[in-house]
């Protein structure tokens, strides 16, 4: 296992700085030592890694949900109103609709298999756009309209609702009931995600305030609660839901409402962390991508992603209708809601193990959405903010 570590860390670190080098974006250099390494290709990755590697991505996820907290700015988010809300579940929506408008006409499948393929593909990736989006803010690119914060928002709670929806397409499929008390899991995990974890930071941080801690401790301590956080998630079952990632973020924003101050110091002390977190997240979710499903399905699976793809643009578009942001913001926006990776990564291969009649065509589906959507969203990002956005003077 630590030689497996060792490689992860040092080949993906040293092909991101490659990228980097060659003005592309350092998770393509990630994802690539990944999927060589991987099971797929060299196969040199030691199995108790791949065996942890849902636990260890989630807990990198945590440290960059954690991170993109700090960094909320509440209060001009709320003035964003409107689009920032649409934007937690309208392009998701249209999207999952044009595949069920498209897929059955190329691959000949069923509508509800259609649908199953579009939650699968339709969660954009917090893991590509957050880390972006901090460094706008830390740059002042953006900040004057809250653009990074409500992509960050948005993000995160498009998951939520993605995941949902795939959990309940997937039990009809099953032959499962899955009635329409189960979509009350969508509102339920965002509003008991963003309570319960509000009032755990605010807990934290009267802790913080009242008792003398050293900032590491403190981070290890808001670690911890995030665990917690995320475990709690598996306890709620029924029409109930709950978002533990939705509950971190939540967590840390509340601590830098509630103390700026040290929300700054702690935003510090993890983004030392993601240092070490990006690399495991990305080479771990390279390591997951199967090329050969990706070579198989040939031409009309390349076709339908970028076909709903077209899908997902017009939801942004729609989303952004009569606000205040010129064209140039917008086109950043719609850049900033294309990258697919982790999300895929986790639900891809579900369909198959649960022996769906799509689940061949699923995995392939998400394996491609990756390989084709990460690399390209990432690159208009990082080459479109300077263009697209306004630098704040402070």
């Amino acid at each position: 296992m630590l030689f497996s570590l060792a490689l992860i860390f040092l080949l993906g670190i040293f092909l991101g700085d490659v990228f980097e080098k060659i003005r592309l974006p350092s998770l393509l250099g990630m994802l690539l030592t990944g999927m060589v390494l991987g099971p797929y290709m060299l196969n040199i990755l030691d199995k108790s890694i791949l065996n942890i590697s849902t636990e260890l991505r989630q807990i990198a996820l945590i440290i960059i949900l954690t991170r993109a907290g700090l960094n909320l700015d509440i209060q001009s988010l709320r003035k964003s109103g409107r689009p920032a809300l649409l934007l937690c579940f309208l392009p998701a929506s249209i999207e999952i609709a044009g595949m069920i408008l498209i897929a059955p006409l190329l691959f000949k499948i069923s509508l509800l298999d259609a649908a199953i393929m579009g939650t699968v593909v339709a969660a954009v990736s917090p893991a590509v756009v957050v880390p972006r989006m901090l460094n706008l803010i830390e740059e002042g690119y953006g900040t004057g309209k809250s653009i990074p914060q409500m992509i960050m928002a948005g993000s995160s709670v498009d998951d939520v609702f993605v995941i949902v929806l795939f959990t309940a397409f997937t039990s009809v499929a099953a032959g499962k009931s899955a009635g329409a008390l189960q979509f009350l899991q969508i509102p339920s995990s965002i509003v008991l995600g963003v309570v319960i974890g509000s009032v755990v930071g605010m807990i934290l941080t009267h802790i913080f305030t009242r008792f003398h801690i050293r900032d590491s401790g403190k981070v290890v301590i808001v670690l911890s609660f995030s665990f917690l956080l995320v475990t709690l998630e598996k306890n709620f079952t029924g029409n109930i839901g709950f978002s533990g990632l939705l509950a971190v973020m939540s967590l840390a924003a509340a601590i830098q409402q509630k103390k700026k101050e040290l929300g700054e110091r702690l935003s510090l002390k993890f983004s030392k962390l993601w240092v070490a977190a990006e690399p495991l997240l990305f080479v771990l979710v390279g390591a997951t991508v199967n090329i050969h499903y990706g070579l198989k399905a040939g031409i009309p699976a390349v076709l339908l992603i970028f076909s709903v793809m077209l899908f997902r643009i017009a939801g942004v578009f729609l989303c952004l209708v009569k606000t205040k942001l010129n064209k140039k913001e917008r086109l950043f926006i719609v850049f900033s809601y294309m990258p697919k990776a982790t999300v895929q990564a986790a639900i891809g291969g579900l369909p198959l193990a649960m022996g769906l009649s799509v689940g061949d065509l699923s995995l392939t589906v998400a394996v491609l959405s990756i390989i084709l959507t990460a690399p390209i969203g990432a690159v208009l990002i990082d080459r479109s903010y300077k263009k697209c956005l306004t630098k704040e003077k402070y």
